[in-house]
């Protein structure tokens, strides 16, 4: 067997079978079936489900999990669990979120939790004969909707609006239906799919017994949500007094560190290529959280940089400003969670992860997720402006790289103790090993 064999029929093997197959490409095969199987869960059950979460799956891939502490939100203090295996990100969270902790912590400012979803058609007939039918197609399409979203309606949520689109100006003929709704705790991408493609079916049935001509004027193209959410989106805050920076304004006076700590904030914002990398800052905490919720980070990364991008330049997420002695920061971001439903009911972390939380609403969650973004961009940016990123991270660094060198315990404190005042680096930690040994 050799990486260049195509297989047919890999789906329909065993669990066992997909894995034994996989681990023959590997130099030991038996080494690699073990540390496969080494990794999958003990409890059948819950090994059934978490296997059945996507194809062809032959083992788990862990991430590290772990908590951010002393998260204050809305004078509410949670410990955050965070799913992420860069060493530095929750570390710097926690260091963050515990000085704002004591500073009142962050505030969600505004909320809005709309969800959108759209049905895209070609019309090859009169234009105005689209128009004059449209409040009578709308009444058709809602009727019709009733019975999907009833459950919802019951819930609190349900459809919020539906209109019609022109968007013959870019594409021609093109034409699309948007939708919004309210979702409450489920994130609603199952929901909202379900809800345009019943009305792309229902459009093409309104247009066929509505046309008596042999002639075909409609064409749907697609029916998909949007994971562009720029109507579901959350703020969060958090300010205090420029002379309480003290503690982590290192050798810097105040005055000048909240200076360059603003600068940064407004370089992010003029200068994209900056703005990019200060935008990871922020989803390094965003979807650590997200992923341990069990939530789509995806879909978040992806609205969070449309959104970022809105007026036609990529921009920073967040921003730094100082009046009347007073340092605030502020995060918006769009972010579509969920509490229930999905990944959120069979993965048995995910499940803990929202018990740890206080089993939150998706509107609360929102504001838990994006105070831990706002915390890790401040962490980053008040490195960058005084001791520089490297130092605190590769210091946390420091045991991966004893790690892959497979020191033993003494070597480790050696190691540690000598660079507690020293720069880390990969060649750094390996000569001084060389140099202890010899």
């Amino acid at each position: 067997m050799t990486t260049n064999d195509i297989v047919r029929g890999f789906s329909k093997l065993t669990e066992e079978e997909k894995r034994n197959f996989i681990a023959r490409l590997c130099n030991d095969s038996l080494q690699a079936e073990d540390r496969l199987e080494r990794f999958l869960m003990e409890d059948e059950t819950e090994r059934s489900h978490f296997l059945e979460l996507s194809e062809n799956t032959i083992s788990s891939f862990h991430t590290p999990y772990g908590i951010a502490p002393n998260v204050v939100v809305n004078g509410k203090v949670y410990h955050v669990p965070m799913a992420i295996e860069e060493s530095s990100v929750v570390a710097a969270a926690s260091h963050s979120a515990r000085f704002w902790a004591e500073r009142g912590g962050f505030r969600v400012t505004e909320l809005s939790t709309v969800k959108l979803g759209h049905v895209y058609f070609r019309w090859f007939g009169d234009p105005a004969y689209i128009r004059e039918r449209w409040h009578q197609l709308k009444l058709f399409l809602l009727e019709r909707l009733k019975k999907i979203t009833s459950n919802m309606v019951r819930r609190g949520g349900g459809i919020l609006s539906l209109e019609l689109l022109d968007e013959t100006i870019s594409i021609v003929h093109l034409y699309k239906l948007e939708l919004k709704v309210e979702t409450i705790n489920s994130m609603g991408a199952n929901f909202v799919n379900t809800c345009l493609e019943d009305m792309a079916e229902a459009l093409d049935l309104f247009f066929t017994v509505d046309d008596i001509t042999s002639e075909k004027k409609l064409q749907v193209a697609m029916a998909i949500l949007s994971n562009y959410t720029p109507e579901c989106t959350v703020t969060v805050e958090a300010s205090c007094e420029i002379e309480h920076l003290k503690p982590i304004a290192g050798r810097l006076p105040v005055e000048v560190f909240a200076d360059k700590l603003c600068l940064a904030y407004q370089i992010a914002q003029n200068d994209p290529s900056r703005a990019v990398t200060h935008n990871k800052g922020i989803m390094n905490g965003v979807d650590a959280v997200l992923m341990a919720t069990g939530n789509d980070y995806r879909a978040a990364e992806a609205a969070a940089h449309a959104y970022a991008a809105r007026d036609g330049q990529y921009r920073a997420l967040s921003v730094c400003s100082v009046n009347n002695g007073m340092l605030a920061i502020k995060l918006t971001i769009p972010l579509a969670v969920g509490t229930v439903g999905g990944i959120t009911n069979l993965h048995p972390l995910a499940r803990l992860s929202l018990e740890i939380l206080g089993n939150p609403t998706a509107k609360e969650l929102m504001g838990i997720v994006a105070s831990v973004g706002l915390a890790s961009n401040f962490a980053a940016i008040r490195s960058l402006v005084t001791t520089g990123i490297q130092k605190g991270h590769m210091r946390l660094h420091l045991s991966n790289i004893l790690n892959m060198l497979n020191v033993n315990n003494g070597q480790r404190e050696e190691a540690e103790l000598y660079f507690s005042n020293r720069k880390v680096s990969f060649n750094a930690v390996k000569h001084f090993l060389h140099e202890i040994n010899h």
